[in-house]
């Protein structure tokens, strides 16, 4: 028999992963609450996958295109937000920039731009907000995949808001009271 046909010795043999060919988790970031439970959620996926997060901040149309790039205060203030939670998987991150188109274009044009940068990328997953600003919702993300045979598209629902300083103690969580 052929050792170079033998799938037992072909698979028992750990590969590195080619830079080219590593295929990321796609986040979309759009400046709101929503976002910390997206990154965690693309966070879990890539570690998971170990390949790095593709993390798209979405910026609106009146910033200028010229002062914003992947490095600028602007962007890094997006992702501030949800490196605390992203920082303890210890997945790599990639900073892309999505600029909201100016003017009222139609939902599925924006989404099928956001997709096709996210398939410059390669990337199959993304991790998107069930809500978000026009177009860039999981549910027009997801119509936009399909219409183009696009990426995998997963929809995170908003974490539950709780006032600070009323965290629910272990011993409410595991015995729930009602009051009247």
């Amino acid at each position: 028999m052929n050792h170079l046909l033998s799938h037992s010795h072909r698979d028992s043999v750990r590969r590195p992963a080619r830079a080219g060919l590593v295929q990321p988790v796609a986040a979309v970031l759009t400046d709101r609450l929503n976002d910390v439970a997206v990154a965690e959620a693309a966070a879990r996926m890539a570690l998971a996958r170990r390949v790095p997060l593709l993390l798209i901040a979405v910026m609106p149309p009146h910033v200028r295109r010229s002062s914003l790039g992947p490095a600028s205060a602007s962007v890094r203030a997006v992702l501030a937000r949800v490196m605390p939670k992203v920082g303890p998987h210890a997945t790599g991150y990639i900073p892309e920039v999505f600029h909201l188109p100016a003017g009222n274009g139609s939902r599925l044009a924006t989404a099928k731009q956001l997709l096709a940068l996210v398939s410059r990328h390669r990337a199959p997953d993304v991790v998107a907000a069930r809500r978000g600003p026009h177009g860039l919702d999981a549910h027009t993300l997801i119509e936009a995949a399909a219409l183009r045979g696009g990426p995998y598209v997963h929809a995170v629902a908003p974490a539950a808001w709780i006032p600070l300083g009323h965290a629910p103690s272990e011993s409410s969580r595991s015995c729930p009271s009602v009051r009247f």
